[in-house]
């Protein structure tokens, strides 16, 4: 036996109660549970601790992150052992050179330019190699983004798709999924994602079904136009016969106060029905993006240099403020902007990193920034409510995911500290959730919706990738003055059975590897 972990409080990510007894690890794998009698090369005292699987990020933006940053504690020291990467319709595969050039600048905000990076791969399959040629912290799993798919097929122009053009999409993401992505995202209230149909949605999802995948879809409002969007990504998934997960699931801004129980009762007539669906949520109100996502579809038309020749000329510029101000733009969900929830949380240069933690005070401020930053801001958009956010953590197909942006001098406190955030404040403080249930939600239904059969649980035969933490302790550090604090009550962590994080502090261990999914054919 190569580890025994002894006298542990197993909680082991199915949602039933927790027992106490010995983990035994042997070749990266769990090997034993019970009373172990025998002793292994190494022994962990874990009285008063809980055991738990591994955490699954299922929304994070850690593409870049993990290969320019080895260490990666923002995530190893939450007890993350596995992120779902290619986020909100764009990320970095499948591209063409003109593709690549242009995403790396339409996500500078989320990721990055990502000068660090040798961008040496441009299908999925490549980049899934990369991260293993690099040696990874904690595992990744990866979303084929339509966003992109789109840009490379037909660029970032508002008009259908050609047949030839939909064919060249179909092909792109049925590669993707080949190569083990284990699912499609969308961000359908960024470009050029937001241009597609949902008729030429359907016929992605389609093809993400017939590999057993799921769809991801960041859906085209989470203010005004809400509960219709929801209903939108429903009604398609289950006319294309395929899985669905609703990204960062939530109901914000003043007209969505109050208003979750609609989302979960439309979501659970959809279930009784036979839909397969499932979720993830922040433990959190405020929102991320980045500023020029709130600008409407037709200012982002086109990519991000033809964006800043808009914000240049001034009649462009008041057309612009008007949609945001007056009438809503579909950037900004359908509603009318309020520069006072605004934040600044980072921009691309450092030469105006002073904006950081400030608010805007109104278009011309929001315009002069986009431009002397070519784009890049960050924000945190402070609209949404605490009682959404319970009702939503509560329900039986939710799944924890960060949405944690790690770029930026002020990033939203959820990069670091979601899941302590959901341990320590939700359950042990509040009492929202039960331990058991909140790791089952963490761990085992992530797990279960990637279709990954031996992670999530702690059960013999299954990958030892485990965290090991103190119920009465376990704390998010970070908070909105200092959000790159690590959590406490959280001494180990371990993938494949080696530590990534050892009384408290990351080891020079690099464990993870991308988790590819084998695609079967359905039909």
């Amino acid at each position: 036996m190569d580890l025994v972990i002894r006298g542990a409080r197993v909680v082991d990510g199915t949602g039933g109660p927790s027992y106490t007894a010995d983990v035994g690890v042997h070749e990266g794998r769990i090997a034993e549970i019970g009373r172990i009698r025998s002793g292994g090369r190494h022994t962990v005292d874990a009285y008063g601790l809980a055991l738990a699987p591994g955490f699954v990020d299922m929304h994070a933006h850690s593409d870049l992150a993990l290969l320019r940053d080895p260490d990666h504690s923002a995530k190893a020291a939450q007890g993350v052992t596995l992120e779902v990467l290619g986020q909100d319709g764009l990320s970095y595969a499948p591209v063409d050179d003109r593709t690549l050039a242009e995403v790396r600048a339409a996500i500078t905000g989320w990721n990055g330019a990502g000068e660090d990076v040798e961008f040496d791969w441009r299908d999925v399959g490549g980049y899934l190699d990369r991260l293993d040629r690099s040696g990874i912290a904690v595992n990744a799993a990866y979303l084929v983004p339509q966003g992109t798919v789109r840009a490379y097929a037909l660029g970032w122009g508002d008009r259908p798709a050609t047949p030839a053009e939909l064919d060249r999409m179909r092909k792109l993401v049925a590669e993707g999924l080949a190569q083990g992505a284990v699912g499609m995202s969308s961000g359908l209230t960024y470009t050029p994602g937001m241009y597609a149909s949902g008729a030429e949605l359907t016929e992605l999802c389609r093809v993400v079904a017939s590999y057993g995948g799921y769809y991801c879809p960041h859906h085209r409002s989470y203010g005004r136009g809400a509960q219709a969007a929801y209903a939108e990504m429903v009604a398609l998934a289950r006319e294309a016969g395929c899985a669905l997960h609703l990204a960062h699931a939530t109901m914000n801004f003043p007209e969505n106060e109050g208003r979750a129980g609609e989302l979960l009762s439309l979501l659970d007539r959809a279930l009784a029905d036979g839909a397969d669906i499932s979720l993830d949520s922040y433990p959190y109100t405020p929102g991320c993006t980045t500023l020029v996502a709130l600008l409407p579809g037709w200012a982002n038309e086109g990519g991000p240099q033809a964006v800043l020749a808009r914000l240049r000329d001034d009649a462009e510029a008041e057309r612009i403020r008007y949609a945001l101000e007056v009438t809503g733009s579909d950037g900004c969900h359908g509603v009318p902007v309020d520069w006072a929830t605004i934040e600044i949380a980072g921009t691309a240069d450092p030469a105006h990193g002073a904006y950081a933690g400030t608010r805007l005070r109104d278009w011309e401020d929001a315009r002069r920034l986009l431009l002397a930053d070519r784009l890049g801001p960050t924000i945190l958009q402070h609209v949404g409510h605490e009682e959404n956010v319970r009702a939503i953590m509560r329900h039986r197909v939710h799944t924890g995911g960060s949405d944690g942006i790690l770029q930026g001098a002020k990033p939203h406190p959820r990069a670091y500290g979601t899941f302590p955030h959901y341990l320590g404040h939700y359950v042990r403080e509040l009492g929202v959730l039960s331990l058991e249930e909140c790791v089952a939600h963490l761990a085992g239904r992530p797990a279960a919706r990637l279709r990954l059969p031996d992670r999530g649980l702690v059960r013999a035969g299954y990958r030892a990738d485990l965290v090991l933490f103190d119920p009465d302790t376990v704390a998010a550090g970070s908070t909105y003055e200092n959000p790159r604090v690590l959590p406490a009550g959280i001494p180990h962590v371990l993938i494949a059975g080696r530590f990534v994080m050892r009384d408290g502090r990351r080891t020079d261990v690099l464990a993870g590897r991308s988790v590819r999914r084998t695609p079967h054919r359905g039909r």
